[in-house]
């Protein structure tokens, strides 16, 4: 079986797995939703973080504090497979603030297969010597409190994260997201190709990280190293929104 690269759609032809379709197109009310998670919660770290609430979503992007979240995982199904990094990059649409960046390397609790090592370049000896999520969880959660978070394609840091806290704490975790791969899809990916475009070898317009930012001019970074594609997904939401959106453009336009 041929080994999909353990990324987002960003850097895999997934969009096409059937095991990492979307599922979550409704967006829920997600001020109700925390409130009701907090009291649902078991573990005070998760509490903590269902306290700090959310922004409404009629609140302009430009005012909106958020996050840049990229995991590095051991594959691409989160239900055997697990985290290895995490980067964290805080950012406006005025500014990324890398002094405040945040790079982990973690115990994924599975097997790291040597085919995933060619493309993050985490090693055996890294990840054993490497604290396991749950004694960074305080810090991580800390870090995510209030804020929208950024990704591209939230089928891996959303379900990754989720399920990793499922097996750690025996309780999930939900957050907002900026998805910008599914920005680029909406300005891409608006409709099938035809039989006539299949029958002529055309092909859909890539959304992967690399693809969207070369179409804003972004310059090219090293892939599949947490930190780095944290930053590169800050860089492209602010690209997306000078170019498609607008400063105005309420949070509800544009989170899942």
């Amino acid at each position: 079986m041929f080994y999909l690269e353990p990324k987002k759609l960003a850097n895999s032809s997934a969009q096409d797995d059937p095991q990492l379709k979307q599922v979550d197109n409704q967006v829920p009310d997600w001020t109700a939703r925390f409130a009701q998670l907090q009291q649902q919660a078991k573990d005070p770290r998760l509490q903590a973080f269902y306290a700090a609430g959310v922004v409404s979503g009629d609140t302009p992007i430009n005012q909106v504090p958020l996050l840049a979240v990229d995991v590095e995982t051991t594959g691409l199904n989160p239900l055997r497979d697990g985290i290895v990094s995490i980067g964290l990059v805080p950012l406006s649409l005025a500014r990324i603030r890398c002094a405040e960046a945040s790079h982990w390397i973690v115990n994924p609790r599975t097997s790291l297969k040597d085919e995933s090592i060619v493309i993050h370049g985490i090693t055996h000896s890294q990840v054993q010597a490497a604290p396991d999520l749950n004694r960074i969880l305080d810090e991580l959660l800390t870090r995510f409190a209030g804020h929208v978070l950024v990704v591209h394609y939230r089928g891996i840091e959303r379900a990754f994260l989720d399920a990793a806290l499922k097996t750690r704490l025996d309780e999930g975790l939900e957050f907002p997201v900026i998805d910008t791969m599914e920005l680029e899809a909406r300005l891409h990916r608006r409709k099938p190709l035809g039989w006539l475009d299949r029958l002529l070898g055309r092909r859909q317009v890539s959304i992967r990280l690399a693809d969207s930012r070369s179409r804003y001019g972004l310059p090219a970074y090293q892939p599949h190293h947490a930190l780095t594609d944290a930053l590169a997904t800050a860089e492209l939401l602010q690209a997306q929104i000078a170019h498609h959106f607008s400063p105005e453009t309420p949070l509800q336009d544009l989170w899942k």
